[in-house]
């Protein structure tokens, strides 16, 4: 991982440990008239169990149990704040609950969707919605044997070139995504556009995020590259199968 990207994930677990203090200081603070008073009802209990769901989120590594996890947290807070009486308590978490709810959603999704592609035609269509568009033109080389590698492209029309073995993609492949694997992300190919069109592009930054909150999609993206660089093998060996055959063939003809 970058530089930049381990701080953007020492900026987000930061942030995390904020948030989750802010929520903790909340629930002490909400239950701390309770025991002032010297009783424990349920009330308090709830107030409790919210703030101690706040502290298990701290300890979560992977975006997935966090989510759920705030979501346990979200009711109990809504649930405290009604029976106490706390009108901010209820709506900050009657507003984290459904986005909380819609994050766990779009990551189980895309779980399930890289794990799909990775059992099947090895599609990348579930990086989609994660990427940009931009226009491409004829002669535009979108980069060069050697080149430093950030993107990754998703060919949505006009047509692509790698020259160093001559292939041509068409919409629908996939193309940058070994240079994220390759010695110091150095380009191993030149992509130029040979037919006007456009492409979906990703940074490796953000798959690197999407890799961070959660590493089993970082274990199928690294199982659908490896698959992608097989394929790559197999087609250069083809071709020296090929080129071979012609050169015997052309001796045989000179020695006729």
């Amino acid at each position: 991982m970058s530089a930049f990207a381990h701080g953007r994930t020492l900026a987000k677990t930061s942030i995390v440990w904020r948030r989750g203090a802010g929520y903790l200081c909340a629930g002490i603070g909400a239950t701390w008239n309770g025991l002032v008073g010297g009783y424990m009802n349920y009330v308090t209990m709830i107030g409790f169990l919210a703030a101690g769901l706040v502290i298990a989120t701290l300890s979560m590594r992977t975006m997935i149990p966090l989510r759920v996890i705030g979501l346990a947290s979200n009711v109990a807070f809504v649930t405290y704040g009604a029976l106490f009486g706390s009108v901010p308590t209820v709506i900050l978490h009657g507003i984290l609950f459904p986005l909380n709810v819609y994050r766990l959603h779009e990551m189980l999704k895309l779980i399930k969707q890289v794990e799909a592609a990775s059992k099947g035609d090895m599609s990348l269509d579930w990086l989609k919605p994660f990427m940009t568009e931009r226009a491409i033109a004829v002669g535009e080389t979108l980069f060069r044997k050697g080149d430093k590698a950030n993107h990754l492209f998703f060919v949505v029309s006009g047509q692509l070139h790698l020259q160093e073995i001559n292939l041509d993609l068409a919409p629908g492949a996939v193309v940058g995504e070994l240079g994220m694997l390759a010695p110091e992300r150095a380009r191993t190919q030149t992509l130029v556009c040979t037919e006007s069109g456009s492409v979906l592009v990703i940074t490796y930054e953000k798959i690197e995020e999407l890799y961070y909150q959660n590493p089993k999609f970082g274990f199928f993206f690294l199982r659908l590259s490896t698959a992608r660089l097989f394929d790559n093998i197999k087609r250069l060996e083809s071709a020296l199968r090929e080129r071979d055959e012609e050169v015997l063939s052309l001796r045989k003809s000179l020695a006729g």
